[in-house]
């Protein structure tokens, strides 16, 4: 797989090979001999007839003549590099970059070996002088990128991967490099803030974020409760224990946190919204509910989550066309959506639309079913993973 992204460097030093006749007229040394010039000539051939073997021992006679014939240890170390012999094609290009340090391709051919033995000390300087002599080549950027995770260089890193996503957007491997490497940073800062006080309130916040992460919300309650009272008062500590009792559905407690956090952050528009979702979950006050979620769009109209529990809370107190605006604009943002469609299907039926009504049913049904054939396909697939582990 290496070698087919770099076919485009054993390439460009093969055309160096072809214009070797040229080099060593230029050279006008003693060691360009016509023995030398045969030589080449049987390299070339056998490389044409795909006899790396004859080619190599042919370079090595050549070098043993004419031991300063720079382009001679360009195309052997090419060779070597292109059969993966990696030690054997560094030496090689080493030598020919002793003998002329003025040879690009050998360069990044050179840094490119040092990457793959492992030896990204030895390995950086070349790339990062071959990036600079062209700075959009993809592929030479793509291995510093490497080079410098490895080496724990991550800022430098992610200003690589930045560079090279603006001119490859749709690189997976890129975005997914650039996501590990952020969150290799965000855990050594993570990791700095408990060196400096593991019982600061933040400290809690964060241990309970990641336990809330992996869905230990025993765990988590417990980290938020030390930070809610260690500062009580201060916005975001009620925040963090209410969203952990609102993903296990204790509607009541998470009621309670969000009216706490809401009287020390009043534009919280998430806090809004949360309140008003519990009380919708543990079916109470709509009208409170409503208020709350008319807070919430008003303060965040992009909120679109507020939106649908706001066209809902209008259905529940019979207003369905009230109701229409915010499904409307919540299903243009987010159209696959099965609830959006459900609540759509009754505002039709409400007013007497049964065409759009049954197609908005027809398309909540797809939706739901999909999901669960997503569901269901990924359940049974872990179960056939599992099945066959030895």
């Amino acid at each position: 797989m290496q070698l087919l992204l770099w076919n485009r460097y054993l390439l460009t030093a093969l055309l160096i090979g072809l214009l070797i006749p040229v080099a060593v007229a230029a050279q006008a040394s003693d060691e360009v001999t016509p023995e030398v010039q045969q030589l080449y000539a049987q390299a070339k051939a056998a490389r044409q007839h795909g006899d790396d073997a004859t080619a190599i021992a042919k370079y090595k006679t050549i070098l043993k003549l004419a031991p300063h014939l720079a382009a001679a240890y360009n195309n052997l170390g090419m060779i070597y590099f292109n059969e993966q012999e990696y030690s054997h094609a560094a030496d090689v290009l080493k030598r020919g970059l002793e003998v002329n340090s003025e040879m690009p391709t050998a360069s990044a051919m050179l840094g490119l070996c040092y990457f793959q033995l492992g030896e990204h000390e030895k390995a950086e300087p070349l790339l990062r002088t071959a990036l600079r002599a062209n700075p959009s080549d993809d592929q030479l950027e793509m291995t510093l990128i490497k080079v410098l995770i490895g080496s724990k260089k991550l800022e430098d890193a992610v200003s690589h991967l930045n560079n090279y996503l603006k001119r490859n957007p749709k690189d997976q491997e890129a975005w997914y490099l650039l996501g590990k490497t952020h969150l290799t940073l965000s855990e050594d800062a993570l990791k700095m803030i408990n060196e400096i006080d593991p019982n600061s309130v933040i400290a809690h916040e964060i241990s309970g974020e990641i336990d809330a992460s992996m869905h230990n919300y025993d765990v988590a309650l417990v980290e938020f409760k030390k930070a809610v009272d260690m500062a009580p008062a201060q916005p975001g500590t009620h925040m963090h224990m209410g969203e952990a009792f609102w993903s296990i559905g204790k509607w009541q407690s998470a009621q309670t946190e969000f009216r706490a956090e809401l009287n020390n952050d009043p534009n919280n528009c998430f806090a809004h919204w949360k309140l008003a979702n519990s009380i919708l979950e543990a079916n109470e006050s709509s009208e409170e509910a409503l208020a709350e979620l008319s807070k919430a769009v008003d303060r965040c109209p992009t909120l679109m989550q507020a939106r649908v529990d706001r066209a809902r809370a209008l259905v529940r107190m019979g207003k369905q066309t009230d109701a229409l605006p915010d499904l409307l604009a919540a299903e243009k943002e987010s159209p696959s959506e099965p609830s959006i469609h459900f609540l759509l299907g009754t505002v039709y039926k409400s007013q007497g639309k049964a065409a759009e009504a049954k197609q908005e049913m027809l398309t909540y049904g797809k939706l739901q079913r999909d999901a669960s054939a997503a569901v269901a396909g990924q359940a049974s697939d872990a179960n056939a993973i599992k099945n066959t582990a030895q």
